[in-house]
């Protein structure tokens, strides 16, 4: 369930930009944001550092969008977004242990060269994420940004979870008889 609630923002702007236009859908983002961290909060009692950063970037950059009456903003946010999750998930390589290894360590006990692979394919995969939203949202038309940011990256993201599943199912230990 928690889960499927990360992709809701995503979803209700998508349908409200083809309902009506892109700064409506900047308001539908804002509120489906709000509503979602008000949902995270009720069932986990816990709202990830994650979502309120992502929160605050909607706010700002929505708000601005539908302000000044200009598509421009909400373009660079998603932007932004995947260079400051590439610096955070690089800072927590350099002055500790990696993101994905705390978020997946208790169950997966793979060494550290490992964690460091996966680590630094997310980084990788944030930078270029950002470098073709940046590319695509200034050199197309609204239409083809709007499907790259709702098919594009989420396809990318599935791919990434993916990638990294498969790659650490070598370290998931096996099951003895007595555990099943």
């Amino acid at each position: 369930m928690k889960q499927l609630l990360d992709f809701f923002p995503l979803l209700a702007f998508f349908i409200t930009y083809y309902l009506f236009d892109v700064y409506i859908a900047s308001g539908a983002l804002i509120s489906a944001t709000i509503l979602q961290i008000a949902l995270l909060q009720i069932l986990s009692q816990k709202v990830e550092r994650v979502h309120w950063m992502t929160l605050g970037m909607v706010v700002v950059f929505g708000g601005l969008t539908i302000y000044f009456h200009d598509d421009t903003f909400i373009k660079w946010k998603v932007t932004i977004i995947y260079t400051l999750f590439g610096f955070l998930l690089a800072g927590y390589q350099y002055f500790g242990d990696p993101i994905p290894k705390k978020m997946l360590g208790a169950e997966i006990e793979a060494p550290d060269s490992a964690w460091f692979k996966v680590n630094v394919c997310w980084i990788a995969t944030c930078w270029l994420a950002a470098l073709l939203n940046y590319y695509i949202a200034f050199n197309f038309d609204l239409d083809t940004w709007v499907n790259f940011k709702v098919f594009g990256l989420t396809g990318a993201t599935f791919v990434l979870f993916i990638a990294t599943g498969v790659y650490l199912y070598q370290y998931i230990p096996e099951q003895t008889e007595e555990e099943k």
